[in-house]
């Protein structure tokens, strides 16, 4: 079986941490050797620089580099070594929330994020993106209920609003990479949408 590069995005409490873990196991049962990382993160560097953006108060432009820079390590050390063994790699995370949280939420020019894209990552996307949606009201409640904010998580709604435009743009972009996924749904009915498209992955 070939290696595949799955993504799981969203708001900050849309869900997509419910499901990705369990994602995983689907897989190991059928057999295929994966790999769960995550983003900002995934390797020793990218983790020492995801405790910078997650606390650490900084411009635009830093945050925006340091997220590629956290990027390129992840994709060095990690990603791109698990795919040449087979492996298939789930990521927490990748580009799409860049264009989302940096490009929609803080306003970032998007020619800006897809140079970036470009020199780190090139022609490299994943084979399948799931897009966890919630509106940001519901999502916050969530958030507040199982973890204190860090520095993304405390911005306000309207901040929020402006990710969730920004990742649905992405969809309009590329609808044959991303699921969408109503995060108001069950956690039975996503798992089975999710079996689901698993059987539809393994035949790409």
């Amino acid at each position: 079986m070939n290696a595949r590069f799955i993504t799981f995005e969203g708001i900050d409490g849309a869900g997509k941490s419910t499901h990705v873990g369990w994602y995983v196991e689907r897989l190991r049962q059928r057999g295929l050797p994966v790999l769960l990382t995550r983003e900002p993160g995934g390797s020793a560097l990218a983790e020492s620089l995801r405790e910078l953006l997650l606390h650490q108060p900084m411009s635009l432009d830093t945050e925006l580099l340091l997220v590629f820079a956290a990027r390129r390590d992840h994709l060095e050390r990690t990603v791109r070594p698990a795919l040449a063994a087979g492996q298939w790699v789930v990521c927490d995370r990748f580009t799409d929330s860049t264009y989302a949280y940096q490009g929609g939420g803080r306003g970032a020019p998007l020619e800006r994020i897809a140079q970036l894209e470009s020199w780190v990552h090139g022609d490299l996307q994943p084979q399948r993106t799931y897009l966890f949606d919630l509106a940001p009201d519901e999502a916050a409640q969530r958030r507040s209920a199982v973890r204190a904010a860090d520095r993304f998580e405390a911005e306000d709604l309207a901040f929020f609003e402006r990710v969730r435009r920004g990742y649905l743009d992405r969809v309009a972009q590329a609808p044959r990479r991303f699921m969408l996924i109503d995060g108001k749904q069950s956690i039975a009915d996503i798992r089975k949408l999710l079996e689901e498209d698993i059987v539809s992955i393994c035949s790409i």
